[in-house]
């Protein structure tokens, strides 16, 4: 069974920075696509970056590019989310999301989902 399980998201001012971590369990991801969406109330879930568990391939949304960078480590079966430079607008549950094959941006599309992680950033 797979189990994706996000931490590390806490209260932070604007500017700072926080890491979140998104360990999964329960088959093999060398095939997978792993990716981070958050989602505030009253609002559909929002890509933000994902990457390709084989090669390291990412992709990010325009409104986190320069700010956000999504990595893993292998050894740890692990998905990290940096994210410098936050924002008020930033704040949100983060989930993390896994698929086969290719990244994609609609979490329709996603098979497995974490429980997510709430985000607070203060002006």
């Amino acid at each position: 069974q797979v189990q994706l399980v996000e931490s590390g998201g806490g209260l932070v001012q604007a500017g700072g920075s926080l890491r979140l971590s998104c360990a999964a369990s329960g088959r093999t991801f060398s095939s997978y696509v792993m990716a981070w969406f958050r989602q505030t109330p009253g609002k559909e879930r929002e890509f933000v970056a994902g990457i390709r568990w084989s090669g390291g391939n990412t992709y990010s949304a325009d409104s986190v590019k320069g700010r956000f960078t999504i990595s893993r480590d292998n050894a740890k079966n692990t998905v990290y989310l940096q994210m410098n430079s936050l924002k008020p607008e930033d704040t949100a549950v983060y989930y993390c999301g896994a698929r086969s094959r290719s990244i994609v941006t609609t979490a329709v599309l996603y098979d497995y989902w974490g429980q997510g992680t709430q985000v607070t950033v203060s002006s």
